[in-house]
């Protein structure tokens, strides 16, 4: 068994290697929490608290509504909102009338949504007062029928509430929304109904909680099929690896995206499992949540690289006490080394590299919290979580230390993408899930990721791996972000181009950067090109988007050869 699986001899006594996954709906935490900590907080937004009760029957009363306008089991919900108590509440009375959630990110452009809505046959959006012109511009196109509107105000403190009219009339955002049959506002939905438990009957094995759009930069945007028990097992699976958690006790910062998976799951399931208070963050501004932790005094903050990074390179972090926050897994970019340095000695708490994907809920491996944790890893397989690298060409299983795909099975992988059983096929092979990322394993089981398969620059024969490279930027003392790319080179076929943001106040030439990684990196990695940039374009999650960097270079180097030509 252990040589099968090295990872699992490296994991903390309190973490079992299998565990027991309740075979329930996702719903199952809510009423659980709600039972055991009816008056503890669920939810802080900016200053107006929400108590596990309270979201329960908000969450009941908003399932009724749904059915009432003829939602039934395995239809789709489209929920189009920032980070509010309505995504919610709106998430789990979808979930307990039965329906699949559909997330939607509130910065999709007009075709972007017309796709999602069309494929997911989603007859139903919850969305804000300040994006109806946008939904309701598409809706013609879509299948849409039931637009259900609420305004950031709806879920503010008395006094804020009063003011946010002005607000939003000195900000231009006060749109009208002409409420009918078909446009309804939020509050008049949750108002209507009773708070009586709604049971519908699922099967948490096979029923599909949530379509999870995922590969928009690589194409046509897949519907994820996650099922009850996926998202169930990942939650528990969090939770067995966040040992030291007390249920009841945790306050999570809410900063992550809740329509993104890794926010979904980190953030709102796991937070609703362990019946903590979720500080719900709309919009990621350093001084708001420096705010938030002088008031609410987070535990937990799931996040992204770049989060921390403008937290700990911020000018008013001095006059803010950090000490409150605990654990901190960080995912969906490659947490560099001197980050974490930093942001452990200004809290004390510990934060550690995660991975995962969309397609498995989405997370599948992280470094011991409190065990043995390694630089550049992205740590263990969780529990009931089976790994291998692979050869792309052969299928074969690697051995350790040889770099090839990293393959994963677990209870938290996808059903299959939605209506794509081609696509399906291609990355679903025996239960294992071709994750489309370079790595490798160690002999003591950790895990590492060298790249994305498309992300790969190969210069003169020569595989390079953007992090690589990228890790050895970071390094230096004036850099505070750097992305890299390979470009076309008539000689070498590719080379290497970084494009850098530097900390406030620091410079740094290109010759020094290139002494700089001359002492790090083989030569034939040393980036060739450099491009100095005020900030890199990230998803919202804080993914620095490298093929929008690819775009955009290609587009100037045209450019300037249209320039040499006349």
């Amino acid at each position: 068994m252990s040589n099968a699986k090295p990872w699992i001899a490296n994991y903390p006594p309190e973490t079992a290697p299998s565990l027991e996954y309740p075979r329930v709906p996702l719903t199952r935490f809510l009423e659980q929490s709600a039972a055991d900590f009816p008056d503890s907080f669920a939810i802080y937004f900016l200053g107006k608290r929400i108590t596990y009760r309270e979201l329960l029957a908000m969450s009941y009363q908003f399932a009724h509504a749904l059915i009432r306008r003829g939602v039934r089991k395995g239809d789709r919900v489209a929920i189009m909102l920032p980070n509010t108590p309505q995504t919610v509440i709106s998430y789990y009375g979808a979930l307990f009338a039965g329906a699949t959630v559909v997330m939607t990110n509130p910065l999709y452009t007009e075709r972007e949504l017309i796709h999602q809505l069309n494929d997911s046959g989603a007859e139903t959006i919850i969305t804000l007062d300040m994006l109806y012109s946008r939904v309701s511009s598409v809706q013609a196109s879509t299948p849409l029928k039931r637009l259900i509107v609420t305004s950031i105000g709806d879920f503010l403190p008395f006094f804020k509430k009063l003011l946010y009219p002005f607000v939003q009339k000195r900000e231009r955002h006060n749109p009208q929304v002409p409420y009918g049959s078909e446009v309804e506002p939020f509050l008049s939905l949750l108002k209507e109904s009773a708070p009586n438990p709604v049971k519908t009957e699922i099967d948490a094995e096979n029923d599909i909680a949530l379509l999870q759009y995922t590969g928009g930069t690589t194409g046509v945007a897949k519907g994820v099929m996650l099922t009850h028990a996926n998202l169930i097992a990942n939650a528990v699976q969090c939770q067995a690896v966040l040992h030291k958690v007390r249920r009841g006790r945790e306050r999570i910062m809410g900063a992550l995206p809740l329509f993104h998976v890794y926010g979904m799951t980190t953030v709102m399931n796991k937070g609703i499992s362990i019946a903590a208070e979720i500080i719900l963050v709309p919009k990621y501004d350093v001084k708001q949540i420096f705010d938030m932790i002088d008031k609410v005094r987070p535990t937990l903050f799931p996040g992204a690289p770049t989060m921390y990074i403008a937290l700990i390179n911020h000018a008013d972090l001095q006059k803010h006490d950090l000490s409150c926050i605990e654990v901190c897994v960080s995912g969906s970019a490659p947490l560099p080394a001197e980050v974490q340095h930093k942001f452990e000695e200004l809290t004390g708490g510990k934060l550690v590299e995660g991975y995962g994907l969309t397609e498995a809920s989405p997370v599948t491996h992280s470094n011991p919290i409190w065990g043995k944790r390694v630089a550049g890893s992205i740590g263990l397989p969780w529990p009931d979580t089976d790994c291998r690298i692979v050869d792309s060409s052969t299928g074969e299983a690697l051995p350790p230390g040889e770099v090839g795909e990293l393959a994963v099975k677990g209870p938290q992988v996808m059903k299959g993408y939605w209506n794509r059983p081609e696509e399906t096929a291609a990355v679903l092979q025996d239960g294992w899930l071709l994750t489309g990322d370079v790595g490798y394993m160690d002999e003591d089981g950790y895990f590492y990721i060298v790249d994305r398969k498309k992300d790969m620059i190969i210069a003169g024969g020569y595989n390079i791996y953007p992090r690589e490279v990228e890790e050895v930027l970071f390094e230096h003392p004036a850099v505070q972000e750097a992305a890299v790319i390979g470009v076309p080179d008539p000689y070498r076929g590719e080379t290497v181009k970084a494009f850098v943001v530097f900390k406030q106040g620091k410079q740094a030439s290109e010759d020094e950067l290139e002494k700089h990684c001359r002492n790090r990196l083989a030569a034939y990695k040393i980036p060739r090109q450099y491009e100095f940039r005020s900030e890199l374009p990230k998803t919202m999650v804080g993914k620095v988007l490298r093929r929008q960097l690819q775009e955009e270079d290609k587009q100037q180097r045209v450019a300037d050869d249209q320039e040499k030509s006349s």
